[in-house]
């Protein structure tokens, strides 16, 4: 009789526990899920808010200019930053006049809402394994201009952006086809 109730028992536990486990692990090793804590990626991603993404982006391949994603901050890597990557090894990013151009050439950005306050930077040349990333909102994003450690390398990546999903009323992929494309130099 005691014997039958612990067979029960454990049929009908043990599904909980693999799912549970299950969930933790997507969680662990595949999902991320992040808070956006200031306005540095406006309007592209409102603040605040919540996005989700994939730790997995990255396994077998790079990232791209124009990816959002997570990462490490270069100065505080205690600390998680949502932002978006503007070069690539190799590449020469340069702001004149508030005005970005990447290897010479105007960097068209139709996610950017507002004109860049008139600034200049770099020239800077991306180095190998490091990615050049700056936020959306450029005139109230702490980013790789002003980072003492400029580069965002490899081993900083956590994955990329792909949904933003608080607050409810601007659920959306974050995937190009909501206005905050990159289409330049893909």
């Amino acid at each position: 009789m005691i014997g039958n109730k612990i067979v029960t028992f454990v049929r009908e536990f043990v599904p909980y526990v693999l799912i549970l486990g299950i969930v933790i692990l997507i969680r662990v090793f595949i999902l991320i899920n992040a808070s956006i804590p200031s306005g540095s990626m406006t309007n592209t991603i409102p603040y605040p808010s919540r996005v989700m993404g994939l730790k997995t982006a990255y396994w077998f391949s790079e990232p791209e200019r124009g990816d959002i994603v997570v990462f490490w901050a270069p100065d505080t890597p205690d600390t998680r930053y949502v932002k978006r990557v503007i070069g690539v090894e190799g590449d020469t990013v340069q702001i004149d006049d508030g005005v970005v151009f990447l290897n010479g050439e105007k960097l068209e950005e139709p996610y950017i809402r507002e004109k860049m306050r008139s600034e200049d930077f770099g020239p800077v040349t991306v180095p190998e394994n490091s990615y050049f990333c700056m936020g959306d909102n450029r005139n109230g994003s702490w980013d790789a201009r002003y980072w003492t450690n400029t580069w965002v390398t490899n081993d900083m990546l956590i994955g990329k952006v792909y949904f933003l999903y608080w607050p409810l009323n601007q659920i959306r992929w974050l995937d190009g086809t909501d206005g905050d494309t990159f289409s330049s130099f893909k």
